[in-house]
């Protein structure tokens, strides 16, 4: 785990160190073990005749989990095999589960490794004997860019579920019939905004597809917001004729029959590749299917496991004591955590290193259970995936009922279910009238939102359609689809990089283990509930191994009260939110109906209504307006 960050300029002009300055300083705190940084320029004559100048500059801040000694970076290797194999560098961002493997088969080709067993040596050497297909020879998570003098390419490639984030910007320009860039790219949104590209295509995203789902989408709008890198992505810049991207896809893995005891033994492997550390290493451990699965599997391959939980305030979203009965039966060393909890503080921090507005308020716990767990560990395993993987939302089974009975349930009035408290039932109820109010205009994506459609257009004054799943095929199937799509690289993930990475751990998810995804992410979704009931499949394998507290106990998730926490101020968190939200302009220039606003907040703390994420979501974009006074 790393901050990486570089430059790729094609119109001769140097590469100002300002501006690598600016990117170093905002991937800081990700990587405090090193820093590094390289540069290279490159002098040709094109097809025209023209001498043309390419400049390229990288930038590092390293995390030291895997070969302290030999795996400083920016990684640069002169030469490889022969003259035709010139330099290639790279910065990376990340960790390769099966670097051992493909450097015993690289070295078997000719390839001569210097570094006793760095994961990113792996990625020179692939590169050099695979090019653009090295990406899907990996099982990881990464971002990385490699720079090959020879072709004088560029390549910068993400995980596919995006794991670790990559975001770049481009400034193209038509000179005498060719393009000219420069392309920035960097692990934090913040850094590449601070390379003044004037022609950058900057914050394209549209408040109301944040006030939508709390968070931005990274599939909105490709074509406008060039800000961060697509799932799935990949891009090789060229500077030659001109520059030029051509982006590639993961290819398609061979996919088995359907077969229950493959899918344990792909999970324990998943489990067992992301075991190797040169630090200490543990799991997140609450008590619940996922991670106690996660850990049960770990403890078999590891016989000095650590485990970790939080203990939290409020019994009703404790889970310590059931990872403490896990734990216990799996004979882990497990520590739970007392964490001091300052929650104003602390979100204001966190929305600084995400860089943008995050309406999720669980990235506070997240924060806490890894500053916690750093004070003994390194790195981490956690259970992320594991809900999308093998349909373990509530929401995944409402979904058929829903798309079946929207247009009544729409009917019905919902103005006296929202006082329960959020975990009830009426409140369950109510929000699924809300979104049957939705469905028939967005499809299964109303089963996501924060604000509903009128909302968002009251606040805004502009009308909205909203964002749409997939139109065609079973609900439950497009609802899983799109939270892959989604939530998963939008929510989840950015909340866990960016809580994880604030206090230099490494967290890493075997879920998302990509020969364990390709077994269940095309099958049909009903193999994965047999007798409907939610995570069916992983229940059955967690009843072989876990107690049955742990496997048959309703799910809470990694919640906090949020909203009666604005009520009675805990944590200063209610001072925070009228600070904001009363403020003069308290979205910067974001213009939002301001009685709109205060609606929101009179009706939550009178009790009438239940707004709390709505109001956190509306918090996050207030304090980010504020620190950074830019337009979305």
């Amino acid at each position: 785990m790393c901050g990486i960050g570089g430059i790729l300029r094609t119109d001769g002009q140097p590469i100002p160190e300002e501006w690598l300055d600016a990117i170093d300083a905002r991937i800081a705190y990700r990587g405090p073990d090193g820093a590094g940084r390289f540069r290279d320029r490159v002098t040709f004559t094109d097809e025209q005749g023209r001498p043309r100048v390419v400049e390229v500059a990288f930038v590092h801040r390293r995390l030291s989990i895997i070969d302290h000694k030999d795996g400083a970076q920016p990684m640069v290797s002169e030469r490889g095999r022969n003259e035709s194999e010139g330099l290639v560098a790279v910065v990376f961002n990340g960790c390769i589960y099966n670097h051992r493997k493909l450097r015993r088969e690289l070295e078997a080709k000719g390839h001569r490794f210097v570094t006793d067993h760095s994961d990113t040596e792996v990625l020179i050497h692939g590169w050099r004997e695979w090019g653009e297909e090295l990406r899907h020879r990996l099982e990881g998570m990464y971002a990385f860019a490699i720079w090959d003098r020879a072709g004088r390419d560029l390549h910068l490639a993400r995980d596919p579920f995006g794991e670790k984030p990559l975001y770049r910007v481009d400034d193209f320009e038509i000179r005498e019939g060719e393009n000219w860039s420069v392309v920035a790219f960097a692990s934090e949104r913040h850094a590449v905004e601070q390379v003044p590209l004037p022609r950058a295509h900057r914050n394209c995203w549209d408040v109301r597809d944040y006030l939508q789902f709390g968070y931005l989408p990274i599939r909105f709008k490709p074509e406008q917001d060039r800000a961060e890198a697509a799932r799935h992505s990949a891009a090789t810049f060229t500077a030659g004729n001109g520059l030029v991207e051509r982006p590639t896809m993961v290819q398609g893995r061979h996919i088995p029959d359907f077969d229950a005891t493959l899918i344990e033994e792909s999970l324990e492997e998943a489990v067992r590749c992301r075991l190797e550390a040169d630090v200490p290493l543990g799991c997140f451990l609450s008590g619940g299917v996922d991670s106690s699965l996660i850990a049960h599997f770990a403890r078999r391959h590891k016989s000095d496991l650590l485990t970790f939980t939080v203990r939290m305030p409020d019994a009703r979203y404790d889970e310590s004591r059931y990872a403490q009965s896990v734990a216990r039966h799996i004979d882990s060393d497990h520590h739970t955590l007392e964490v001091a909890m300052n929650p104003a503080e602390d979100l204001v921090r966190l929305i600084g290193l995400l860089g943008q507005p995050f309406g999720d308020a669980s990235i506070l716990p997240t924060y806490w259970v890894s500053k916690a767990a750093r004070q003994h560990v390194k790195v981490a395993l956690a259970g992320d995936g594991g809900d999308e993987l093998f349909i373990g939302y509530e929401r995944y089974l409402a979904a058929r009922p829903l798309a079946r009975f929207a247009s009544v349930a729409a009917l019905v009035p919902n103005s006296l279910l929202h006082r329960a408290h959020p975990k009830s039932r009426m409140h369950k109820t109510a929000r699924f009238i809300d979104m049957a109010r939705d469905y028939r205009r967005t499809g299964v994506a109303a089963m996501e939102f924060i604000f509903r459609l009128p909302d968002i257009e009251r606040l805004t004054g502009r009308a909205y359609s909203g964002t749409t799943g997939v139109e065609k095929g079973d609900a439950l199937g497009m609802l899983r689809d799109f939270d892959f799509d989604y939530y998963l690289p939008g929510d989840l993930l950015r909340k866990t990089d960016t809580a994880s990475m604030a206090v230099a751990l490494e967290v890493r998810c075997p879920f998302l283990d990509s020969r364990l995804a390709a077994l269940l992410s095309n099958r049909k979704v009903d193999e994965l509930i047999p007798g409907g009931e939610r995570k069916g499949l992983l229940r059955r394998i967690a009843r072989k191994y876990l107690p049955k507290e742990c496997v048959d106990r309703p799910k809470m998730g990694f919640a906090i009260p949020i909203g009666e926490w604005f009520r009675n101020d805990f944590g200063g968190m209610k001072t925070l939110l009228l600070d904001h939200l009363n403020s003069t302009e308290p979205f910067g220039p974001i213009e939002l109906n301001r009685k709109a606003v205060l609606r929101f907040i009179d009706e939550h703390m009178s009790g009438k209504r239940d707004h709390g994420q709505r109001l956190f979501t509306l918090l996050t974009l207030s304090i980010w307006a504020r620190q950074t006074g830019r337009m979305a």
